[in-house]
């Protein structure tokens, strides 16, 4: 019998009922001895495009309900595993959820934007490429947000079409690596990819190779932002110059 998936820390997420990848890219970053816990939140529309308006109403939407459950499991700590939810509202709603939720479970919280900004300072960037699935005008909020947490966008791709909440997900690892690389620029420092359910984990290595710079996601930013609140040693981790720092 093994026990290597318990023992040392437990970690809660809240995931947007429609996400399909952020499980599996915490199934596949997860350190030994770290359990992984799971509660899904609404608040939109799963037909609408997610844009800004669709996105800010996951982010006022209640989670009395998925917190309770999660607390069940008595998390260390919860990570809230939405990107752009809080990114449509400003830095200042992002700490106050942030603060919020914390009151609530009794453990640290993380959220999925602000662990993007917790690892570029990591990483000492402040000169960004930016990419997601999101719509121009979600993008556009996204880089006022980190523009008001010290970072520069330099450059930036849009996916050019409107995706669903399905579509978003539906990007295969090579459209997430085209992406990237239409994002970067020789001015960029480092390369942001922002999505809780866009396949960037597996495209994080490839993209460095052929950058050479650091590359941040939302969903690695959110376990190395979770593992450093719980004083948990990440190097071993493959997932980057995040991890390697």
């Amino acid at each position: 019998m093994t026990t290597a998936s318990r023992g040392r820390a437990r970690i809660g997420v809240l995931v947007p009922f429609t996400n399909c990848n952020l499980e599996a890219d915490m199934a596949l970053l997860r350190p030994d001895g770290i359990s992984l816990h799971f509660a899904r939140i609404g608040g939109y529309d799963a037909d609408e495009v997610p844009d800004s308006a669709q996105m800010a109403g996951l982010g006022e939407a209640p989670l009395d309900e998925p917190l309770r459950l999660l607390a069940g499991a008595r998390p260390d700590v919860v990570l809230y595993g939405c990107t752009s939810a809080t990114l449509s509202h400003g830095p200042a709603f992002d700490r106050d959820l942030t603060a919020r939720i914390q009151r609530d479970i009794g453990g640290a919280t993380v959220t999925a934007a602000g662990a993007l900004v917790q690892a570029l300072r990591a990483l000492d960037v402040r000169r960004i490429g930016f990419a997601s699935p999101y719509v121009a005008e979600l993008n556009d909020r996204a880089i006022a947000f980190l523009a008001d947490s010290g970072m520069e966008t330099v450059s930036r791709a849009d996916v050019g079409t409107a995706l669903g909440n399905y579509g978003q997900g539906e990007m295969t690892p090579d459209e997430v690596f085209a992406l990237g690389q239409r994002a970067n620029s020789p001015a960029a420092e480092a390369l942001v990819l922002s999505c809780t359910d866009m396949r960037s984990v597996e495209t994080v290595a490839r993209l460095e190779a052929a950058l050479d710079k650091p590359v941040v996601c939302s969903n690695q930013a959110m376990l190395f932002a979770a593992l450093r609140a719980l004083d948990i040693d990440s190097s071993a981790i493959s997932c980057g110059r995040l991890f390697e720092r």
